[in-house]
């Protein structure tokens, strides 16, 4: 029971910031392009609490990690935040903006993703003190979940980001016929989920990705 506590706490703080600075990353570059819908509602914020959904950010990955820690499995880290509104037809050029809007949140766990690892960096060549471990521990929590945001979310599937990407760079009557599948997404999403399939598809990148950070920047912890 003390590794569960000790590894939520460890875990909360970057869960937290990957899931909701993500949905504010949309919202600021919505609002650079012309929307102003999330500006408006006060969801241009890097306060967690004006984007945490009680379960989808707390419940559900505090949930899959403690089946993982009893199972003693890996787990896989899943959840979301508020969707932050966009209203495309406000962008000064829809269908090439959406571009931009939807790879602010991919983009914005990269650079936390970058940020963590900075931090590992930090706490290994300072002098060990007690709180040496803790930090390095959150880090390598950081790293792991806003990886693997980053990567889930780009796979082309609407409504995810990778999606809506995908959306803006097709020819317009192939893009209008893919974006009629965002209705059953998170339905295909979840039988991938089940089947293994999904993780057999990402895994080999998250762990290609977080290897190049590690050889980046020199974390052998």
């Amino acid at each position: 029971m003390d590794s569960i506590v000790q590894g939520i706490a460890i875990y909360a703080l970057p869960v937290i910031l990957a899931i909701t600075l993500h949905e504010a990353a949309h919202g600021y570059v919505a609002r650079h392009f012309g929307d102003f819908t999330a500006f408006n509602q006060g969801r241009i914020s890097l306060n967690p609490a004006k984007h945490i959904d009680p379960i989808g950010t707390i419940l559900v990955p505090a949930t899959l990690f403690i089946i993982s820690k009893l199972t003693m499995g890996a787990g896989f880290l899943f959840g979301w935040a508020k969707p932050v509104p966009v209203n495309f037809a406000n962008l000064r050029h829809p269908k090439q903006d959406m571009l931009w809007v939807a790879a602010a949140g991919p983009g914005a766990n990269l650079f936390m993703a970058l940020i963590w690892a900075l931090v590992i960096k930090l706490a290994m060549i300072m002098p060990i003190n007690d709180f040496t471990k803790p930090i390095i521990l959150m880090g390598i929590a950081g790293i792991e979940i806003n990886v693997i945001l980053m990567v889930l979310n780009l796979l082309p599937l609407p409504p995810l980001d990778g999606g809506r990407m995908a959306v803006s760079l097709l020819p317009h009557r192939i893009a209008y016929h893919f974006a009629k599948i965002e209705p059953y997404g998170f339905m295909i999403l979840l039988v991938l989920l089940i089947s293994g399939i999904l993780g057999f598809i990402i895994w080999p990148l998250i762990t290609f990705i977080k290897l190049m950070m590690v050889s980046f920047f020199g974390l052998y912890v």
